[in-house]
């Protein structure tokens, strides 16, 4: 008797698009069998990775036949540390996306509801999903987050609110008052996903100083990564900050060794290399005002962003796109973020900008 697995998934399983990541490099050399291939479509540090943080992962390499350390003890001293903030309000991530997985798991479940905005990170829709919970789409302003629109979306079995703030793939901010006045208005029931993914990338000023609002919100929870400014995309490690309650319930869902030992030695020598962060950011600056520039040289409208990316309007978004594969420069198409119009292109090195200016011009010219 053959058994249809199908039919015994729960269809709020079935019905779950995964996400879809930028291309790799190698999938696009097998392709089109050309080299030479610019990558900007993931928004990682283009300088690569803190020296610091490379060699304690060769060192953390010696000890790989033993499990990693499943409470992270020396990570979470080294972030205690660094933002003042107790080690039982820490929770490890592979990544911070499965921080958000892990907020979703052990607060949501079949009957409640999550409120997240228009064109914010697809993760967000995937984790409620993938819950049972029902997801609950506000719409946007002004390409960012218009939290009175989330607020009126809100229900009586509303249990979880996504913020990304700067946004993924628009990079719009929300002033730090902004926050704090919707934080304010929130049920204390409701918990708040507050997603900094690109905190590092702010210019100065504009840090919302949210671990400072955790001692007055137990319903916050602040999400971060070492994959952007720290360049460590490939290991895989990010943290939350959270009530030590809500630590807690969230470490209850986390699989044991979820932050591999190189992870986490990469990581912690990370956030001493003050100055390799320092270099990002600057590169970021200038790499933004290269790709400003060019954008306004071909006329080209574009969304003014806070993080390590730009989101730009061409039209035939997607002929665009083909067209730059085929001269090597990978960007991220965003249909599926309801911009068909538009495509996102990541913060490179002078020369990748240069590169992808130069694609895109040409890519625009033979389309016309």
């Amino acid at each position: 008797m053959s058994i249809d697995i199908c039919e015994i998934t729960p269809s709020h399983i079935r019905s779950i698009f995964p996400y879809a990541p930028g291309k790799p490099i190698p999938e696009l050399e097998r392709e089109l069998g050309i080299r030479d291939i610019v990558k900007l479509a993931s928004n990682e540090n283009p300088l690569g990775t803190s020296p610091k943080a490379l060699m304690a992962a060769e060192k953390a390499l010696l000890d790989v036949a033993r499990y990693p350390d499943g409470n992270g003890f020396e990570l979470k001293a080294a972030i205690s540390e660094r933002y003042g903030i107790e080690r039982d309000a820490i929770v490890l991530g592979n990544g911070s996306n499965d921080l958000l997985e892990l907020a979703a798991r052990a607060f949501l479940e079949p009957g409640c509801s999550a409120v997240f905005s228009q064109h914010a990170f697809a993760v967000y829709s995937l984790a409620v999903q993938a819950a049972g919970a029902k997801g609950i789409e506000a719409p946007a302003k002004d390409w960012g987050h218009d939290l009175d629109a989330m607020f009126a979306k809100l229900e009586n079995e509303t249990r979880m609110v996504f913020i990304a703030n700067p946004n993924n793939p628009t990079g719009t901010l929300l002033e730090a008052d902004t926050l704090l006045s919707f934080m304010k208005r929130l049920p204390p029931s409701i918990l708040v996903v507050l997603d900094e993914a690109y905190d590092e990338y702010l210019p100065s000023g504009l840090d919302s100083n949210s671990m400072k609002w955790l001692a007055d919100f137990p319903n916050l929870i602040v999400t971060r990564t070492f994959s952007k400014a720290y360049g460590l995309a490939g290991l895989r490690v990010g943290f939350a900050l959270a009530h030590p309650l809500v630590a807690d319930m969230m470490n209850r869902v986390r699989q044991p060794f979820n932050v591999n030992s190189i992870a986490q030695a990469a990581a912690i020598a990370a956030l001493s290399d003050t100055a390799f962060l320092a270099k990002s950011h600057e590169l970021n600056l200038s790499g933004m005002s290269q790709l400003k520039e060019g954008f306004a040289k071909m006329g080209l409208e574009y969304i003014p962003s806070y993080g390590n990316f730009l989101s730009f309007h061409v039209g035939h978004a997607h002929a665009i796109y083909q067209k730059l594969l085929r001269l090597g420069v990978i960007v991220r198409p965003i249909a599926g973020y309801a911009m068909p119009e538009h495509l996102r292109v990541s913060i490179g090195l002078e020369s990748e900008n240069d590169k992808f200016l130069q694609a895109l011009k040409r890519a625009i010219g033979e389309s016309a």
